[in-house]
């Protein structure tokens, strides 16, 4: 399948899953227990079958650490420059936190194992715990500080540690660790399981970025949506070459940074005292734009990775 067709294939999900919420079909408990799939199975599947062959050398790259987690913070940073002035604190932390934190499982890892796959989609799955951990950090630090809410972070981190998805993480790396040899049974399942990570995560993405009230604040929404999907696709490019970053690293850690802003950014919003509805309509700017900017992206990997 070329890039131009998955990400219309993306596209089509999505729209399928918003015209299913917009009818009455995908009701927000259908939509739950879409994302429960999604999450509890296809994507651990995905992420352990992408790692558990993989040796711990092909996958656990120290460039990969660094190159992410420099990423994130040179972004945040970016993203609290840009709306230092805006003068309602509820939405100035939720623009800042929209414009860095990625939405690494339910379309990153998905989107690179269907456009690389093999090592590049390992890569995918480890950056998925790497940022999962700086993502989370930075937002509840920043949210609480701008919006003088409250929150413990040690919880918050707990909670990642509970990620069923990071737990499969953690099981397939420990499986190539120890040369685990799946049988091939087991291996075509796992693989059957993670190819629907995409075509169940999607529609649930979809049900959810609806919005009742239109694009609220439409120049923060772009403000965000420049940061997040051309300025942070561009600074990684930037970072991981400087870091002499192989091409399956380069891949992944460019593509997985690329992705839209995370859906679970408008949770913590509603949490730690964001604005909700910002929230609500920066994921759908972003989400929808980056159909386009994506193809972009790998477009320009297609050059940089030959």
């Amino acid at each position: 399948m070329s890039v131009a067709t998955q990400l219309a294939y993306m596209l089509a999900l999505l729209a399928v899953g918003a015209g299913l919420r917009q009818v009455g079909i995908l009701t927000p408990e259908r939509r739950d227990q879409l994302t429960s799939v999604a999450f509890y199975v296809a994507l651990p599947a995905l992420v352990f079958s992408s790692t558990v062959n993989r040796s711990l050398s092909e996958v656990l790259v120290w460039r990969l650490f660094v190159g992410v987690t420099v990423v994130l913070v040179a972004v945040a940073g970016i993203g609290w420059f840009v709306h230092r002035e805006h003068s309602n604190p509820a939405r100035r932390g939720v623009a800042v936190i929209q414009s860095y934190h990625c939405n690494l499982g339910f379309l990153g890892v998905p989107f690179v194992a269907a456009t690389f796959g093999g090592v590049t989609a390992g890569k995918a799955s480890v950056i998925l715990g790497i940022g999962s951990l700086v993502q989370v950090t930075l937002t509840v630090l920043l949210l609480t500080r701008i919006t003088s809410s409250e929150a413990d972070v040690v919880e918050e981190l707990k909670s990642v540690g509970r990620n069923p998805v990071l737990i499969a993480l953690g099981l397939g790396l420990l499986g190539g660790a120890i040369g685990v040899d799946l049988p091939e049974l087991a291996q075509n399942s796992l693989g059957v399981l993670g190819s629907l990570a995409l075509p169940i995560a999607l529609p649930a993405v979809g049900a959810s970025l609806t919005t009742e009230d239109g694009l609220v604040d439409p120049p923060t929404v772009g403000a965000v949506a420049a940061v997040k999907l051309l300025v942070m696709p561009l600074i990684a490019v930037l970072v991981f070459i400087a870091l002499a970053a192989s091409p399956t690293t380069l891949r992944a850690g460019v593509l997985m940074l690329a992705m839209p802003t995370a859906v679970s950014t408008y949770i913590y919003s509603s949490e730690l005292g964001g604005d909700g509805d910002l929230a609500s309509a920066t994921v759908l700017a972003t989400t929808v734009v980056a159909v386009a900017t994506l193809f972009g992206v790998v477009q320009v990997l297609g050059v940089l990775t030959p």
